[in-house]
């Protein structure tokens, strides 16, 4: 099987024929095993895997909570998996995930390609063929270069990852009511005071405060080192977020920057890894003319 493929399933029961399977191959063979879905698929899955005895060698996680940001996938998921003979399932797109997210859903799916490059690590991806609609089965081919169906296992026709990331790089509109600053080197205080003040008033708890505040400032300094010294902060709320966003006229070059962890060796490089740890979303548009990054920090339900 490919590193990387699209399974494309129709009901419970073609679910359970590719993944078991699947997984059990990986147990036999000794490799490290992680399964990664929505929890309704997660304990359909393990409560097979429980009843052939596998459930105990399996790594089982929701993606709805560590895939919340698809951006944290690859450093919480993938990467400790490197250098080992792994497979893992992750079912990063399902019906019912909030609309928001799905861009950074297909990022992530393009980019992994980048990432898995000369590993053994094997990717099975889960797209759920009756409920997801025909775009996003599109997307599942273009950023997958092998697709798993009723038909067998083939490459996928559709396969181009860097059209899918351009499709999905458009430049975010901001709405009329924002709170805007332009931030530059000894200004950062301002940057923190501007989003701690927005995320309490938006009624996020003293944590995610915290968390909103130290993220800015990482987007804000790298913006101010790597970025033309200089960044436009814009801070507003939609709904239950708060939304905090940097924009500067530098240039992304390294697209998988962020998703992995940096090299012990390297001095810097942490900021934008950060960033996705934290946030519960994280949209990044990148061109020639500089680079936008978007946190969202959701509030809580009975906050």
């Amino acid at each position: 099987m490919s590193v990387h493929t699209a399974l494309l399933y129709r009901g419970a029961v073609e679910y359970l024929a590719a993944v078991v399977p699947f997984i059990r191959d990986g147990v036999a063979a000794g490799e490290a095993v992680a399964f990664v879905a929505p929890r309704e698929n997660l304990e359909l899955v393990r409560d097979e895997c429980g009843a052939e005895g596998l459930a105990g060698a399996v790594r089982w996680l929701d993606m709805a909570e560590i895939g919340r940001n698809p951006g944290r996938v690859v450093s919480a998921v993938l990467h400790p998996l490197l250098g080992r003979a792994a497979r893992v399932v992750t079912e990063v797109v399902w019906p019912g995930r909030p609309q928001a997210q799905y861009p950074a859903c297909v990022r992530h799916e393009a980019l992994a390609n980048d990432f898995l490059d000369g590993t053994p690590l094997r990717l099975l991806c889960p797209y759920d063929a009756e409920r997801l609609g025909p775009l996003v089965l599109a997307d599942a081919l273009a950023t997958h270069p092998a697709v798993l169906d009723r038909a067998g296992h083939r490459d996928s026709p559709g396969f181009a990852p860097h059209t899918a990331l351009d499709t999905y790089n458009e430049a975010p509109g901001e709405p009329d009511a924002v709170h805007a600053l332009l931030v530059g080197v000894g200004e950062l205080g301002e940057a923190r005071a501007l989003v701690s003040a927005a995320a309490r008033t938006h009624g996020l708890d003293h944590q995610r405060v915290g968390d909103a505040a130290l993220v800015v400032t990482e987007l804000v300094t790298n913006s101010i080192e790597h970025g033309g010294g200089r960044a436009r902060l814009s801070v507003w709320t939609d709904a239950d977020e708060l939304v905090c966003q940097v924009r500067d006229d530098g240039r992304l070059a390294d697209p998988l920057a962020g998703l992995r962890p940096a090299p012990t060796d390297q001095a810097h490089g942490r900021g934008l890894l950060l960033v996705h740890t934290l946030a519960d979303l994280v949209s990044i548009h990148a061109d020639g003319y500089g680079t936008v990054v978007r946190a969202h920090f959701t509030r809580r339900a009975g906050a």
